[in-house]
């Protein structure tokens, strides 16, 4: 049984939210501000969190902050009211792996919990034993482990992260358009507005350049992106 998170200062919404899940067989645990979920993390095993953006005393985007910054990469679908661009863009800049905006279907939210979690525990089924370690440049990607490192340095990656360096690294010297990025990764429709890719591709860069000191992954202005041979 997997544990979800909801955090929502609205409590119909989290209760709402809460007997969805429950008739999916998921345990949930519901915390209805900020500070009371980052309690509640230290105290519980948590598999993924449904936290909203507008919350009294500490909002969303911070928590999604602190959470990533212990180095946990535990999938977060994010809610929120608005519906700027920006806002879902600093979402996912924060560390949200996806994002759905208010009212939402429950029935959709539902899918897009299964499909993140699947994301992230499919790495920790028992495989048989082979070489499962992509080696470029000075990066080592393990898809049997879900494990990157670069220079020797270990690297926190989101699922979504992985699944584009994994992509890229897997044809070198490729260019790949943000929309063939999205659908392969994220397995939806594209629209021309989606910035969701840009901004993933813009957390891998940070965490990568950080620890190998120059740019690995290359933009290809008006076509894609690429990882060189």
């Amino acid at each position: 049984m997997r544990n979800i998170m909801v955090v929502d200062d609205d409590k119909e919404i989290a209760n709402l939210i809460s007997i969805y899940l429950q008739n999916e067989g998921f345990h949930v645990i519901c915390a209805y501000h900020g500070e009371e979920a980052l309690e509640l993390l230290n105290q519980h095993p948590v598999d993924l969190i449904v936290l909203d953006v507008m919350m009294p005393k500490l909002n969303g985007l911070e928590v999604c902050r602190q959470v990533r910054e212990n180095e946990s990469t535990i999938p977060i679908l994010m809610l929120s009211a608005k519906t700027e661009d920006m806002d879902k863009i600093l979402g996912l800049m924060t560390g949200a792996d996806d994002y759905m905006i208010k009212p939402f279907n429950p029935l959709e939210l539902t899918v897009r919990v299964k499909t993140l979690l699947r994301r992230s525990f499919q790495y920790n089924e028992p495989k048989e034993q082979t070489d499962s370690t992509l080696r470029i440049h000075d990066v080592e990607i393990n898809r049997t482990s879900h494990k990157v490192t670069a220079r020797g340095t270990d690297v926190q990656l989101t699922g979504r992260e992985f699944d584009i360096l994994h992509l890229l690294a897997s044809h070198p010297g490729r260019v790949f358009s943000a929309e063939e990025i999205f659908q392969r990764v994220w397995k939806e429709k594209y629209y021309v507005s989606n910035n969701t890719v840009m901004v993933h591709i813009s957390n891998l860069r940070d965490k990568l350049e950080k620890e190998l000191g120059y740019k690995l992954i290359q933009t290809m202005w008006g076509v894609g992106y690429k990882i060189d041979a």
